[in-house]
């Protein structure tokens, strides 16, 4: 590996491993999308408790599961193709470098494609804990007894979004894999385009989490809830 492959590879590292870092200060300064959607789907399970029928509640949580599922199945068929590739011996992966991609040793390009491995996998296993968690409050939206009393559907609403938020924000990690799955692939053209795709994924996520439309918006919703709840 050349110098400017370890630059691009750390560059990429720290975009992977600090996108969590930067969303927390970025949601303590001007807000972000998924730290407000902790507050929506608050809201959202303590309304449940108050409904008699909750079958538009599992309707809406079984479209998160398919979404889930589809997602799942995706990463597995893409994880599928890249490891026969890298596990395939010599000829699958000359076979592979002949195709466009910019001309390696070897095992500089086992690297990158263990790299683009890497990031599907981890993809994958946030996507089954997120279904496995979201199917967990599925029961426990069944399981909600008929209570009377603000302070009793107020908790029973805390604790089941206490298990909903963590499923959704594992299903928000499985997605954000497949932008630096892409992000990795790009280094198969080059230390260049490894630092471009990084750079490019990084601030296409915090634009999406702070300044695009759907985060303005759930923004001025969270608003109107915590002054609701004030009341």
């Amino acid at each position: 590996m050349t110098p400017f492959d370890w630059s691009a590879l750390a560059l990429f590292f720290m975009c992977w491993l600090g996108y969590d870092p930067m969303l927390k200060l970025l949601a303590r300064r001007s807000g972000a999308l998924n730290e407000d959607m902790l507050t929506v789907r608050h809201a959202w399970m303590t309304a449940m408790t108050r409904r008699e029928i909750r079958l538009l509640d599992s309707q809406l949580l079984g479209h998160s599961i398919n979404s889930g599922s589809f997602f799942a199945s995706s990463n597995l068929l893409l994880i599928a193709a890249v490891g026969g590739i890298l596990f395939g011996g010599e000829s699958a992966l000359k076979s592979f470098a002949s195709v466009g991609a910019e001309a390696v040793p070897i095992p500089l390009l086992e690297a990158k494609l263990a790299l683009v491995l890497a990031c599907l996998s981890r993809g994958l296993l946030d996507f089954i804990w997120s279904i496995r968690q979201m199917n967990y409050t599925l029961a426990l939206i069944g399981a909600a007894p008929e209570i009377n009393g603000e302070a009793a559907h107020a908790a029973f609403g805390e604790a089941t979004a206490q298990v909903l938020n963590p499923a959704l924000a594992a299903f928000s990690q499985g997605v954000r894999g497949y932008y630096f799955a892409l992000a990795a692939a790009a280094w198969l053209f080059g230390p260049a385009w490894l630092a471009a795709g990084v750079i490019s994924a990084f601030a296409l996520l915090v634009w999406r989490q702070s300044g695009s439309p759907a985060a303005r918006a759930i923004r001025t919703a969270r608003r109107l809830l915590d002054a609701n709840s004030s009341l």
